[in-house]
């Protein structure tokens, strides 16, 4: 095969071959740690790494007859609780990221039930905070108030009011009118 052939142009015998990319991507077979879980678990890898390099060298130094073998002894057993420890925080750390955010793979998971009455409850105080708010009435969809997108409504609602004088119903609508109208706040 010639050097055309193979960048993708038409060989002598007509066909086209196809190049197939540099990088091919690949699902992950696994999901990425939680950030909490991963910082334990490099934590815990550091720990368990100076505990061995301690050791080999408390190790190196008694069969050299070494002043430094006796500390490095001591410091290793230290290292060996605190390395204990670390592992035991990326164990607690994992499954205290399992039951906090509820992923439990049993569908009756009690995590997950929580989960769901909490919505419902926080759904609930939601909709009965927006029914104080709007006093019990419900805004239909498309319908706006008049004074346009988020602008308050400056008159006051209408009653059946025993029939007033022209003098105080005049002062009402110029109390009405006085009253400024605020710009919306996406403005």
């Amino acid at each position: 095969m010639e050097t055309d052939g193979r960048r993708g142009a038409e060989s002598a015998e007509g066909f086209r071959e196809v190049s197939r990319g540099l990088w091919v991507e690949e699902p992950a077979k696994r999901y990425r740690m939680p950030d909490a879980v991963r910082t334990a678990a490099v934590r815990a890898v550091i720990i368990a790494a100076i505990t061995l390099i301690q050791a080999t060298i408390a190790f190196l130094s008694t069969l050299a007859g070494s002043w430094l073998a006796f500390p490095m002894v001591l410091s290793s057993v230290a290292s060996t609780v605190v390395a204990t420890w670390g592992v035991l925080d990326v164990w607690v750390t994992r499954q205290m990221w399992n039951q906090r955010g509820g992923v439990v793979s049993v569908p009756s998971s009690t995590a997950r039930q929580l989960r769901r009455e909490r919505r419902r409850a926080r759904r609930a105080a939601r909709s009965a905070a927006r029914s104080a708010d709007r006093g019990g009435a419900r805004i239909r969809r498309g319908a706006r108030p008049r004074g346009g997108a988020g602008a308050p409504e400056t008159g006051a609602p209408e009653t059946s009011a025993p029939e007033t004088g022209a003098h105080e119903a005049g002062a009402h609508e110029a109390g009405a009118a006085a009253t400024p109208r605020r710009a919306p706040a996406s403005v």
